[in-house]
């Protein structure tokens, strides 16, 4: 059976995709280091960042910050999970193997074979592969964006709710197509 371990990153920002990640490991992998991507330092998940795209079978998608809004954030974490797991299957291949979908959290997208685990990124190596990919790919596309809006300091708080970035969403306002309107801190600041 192929295990396919499943889980994000980026739904806590005001700003920003939610980014989710689908890994599968070969026949025989194993790999040192694994756990939850928040508990690693950013070295340690750009070293196996290298090892796991380097080494298995890997996808990521995203559901964007208007999608966030339209939807609400589970349904567009649940929509960026589909759509990880949907390319990673096209990666794999016509496998007739069975394919059992391991989730981080306490619910599964609507698709078969799924098992959603409550801190699976702690238990499940695979889990933890895919939460290294999300959050690498989510931390790098912040660092874009801040290239683009270097007054926002989306590199250094990678887009969460902090005072400096609060501090910044009142002297700059919300960047359209990239800040989540529907989120507490930002409708504030809309409505005042």
């Amino acid at each position: 059976m192929l295990v396919i371990g499943v889980d994000e990153a980026g739904r806590g920002p005001l700003v920003g995709n939610v980014v989710a990640a689908a890994v599968a490991f070969p026949s025989g992998f194993t790999i040192d280091g694994l756990t939850d991507s928040k508990k690693l330092s950013e070295n340690k998940r750009e070293e196996l960042y290298k090892q796991i795209t380097g080494s298995c079978y890997w996808s990521w998608s995203q559901a964007s910050s208007d999608e966030i809004d339209k939807f609400n954030i589970l349904e567009a974490t649940m929509l960026a999970m589909k759509r990880a797991i949907k390319q990673l299957k096209i990666e794999i291949g016509n496998s007739n193997e069975l394919i059992e979908v391991l989730i981080d959290g306490n619910r599964c997208p609507d698709i078969e074979n799924c098992r959603a685990i409550v801190k699976g990124d702690l238990t499940e190596p695979v889990i933890s592969a895919a939460s290294v990919i999300a959050k690498v790919t989510r931390d790098r596309q912040m660092i874009e964006l801040d290239q683009a809006y270097p007054e926002y300091g989306f590199a250094r708080h990678k887009g969460y709710g902090t005072k400096a970035h609060l501090e910044a969403l009142e002297n700059f306002g919300p960047i359209e197509g990239q800040h989540r309107f529907t989120f507490g801190p930002v409708k504030k600041l809309i409505r005042s």
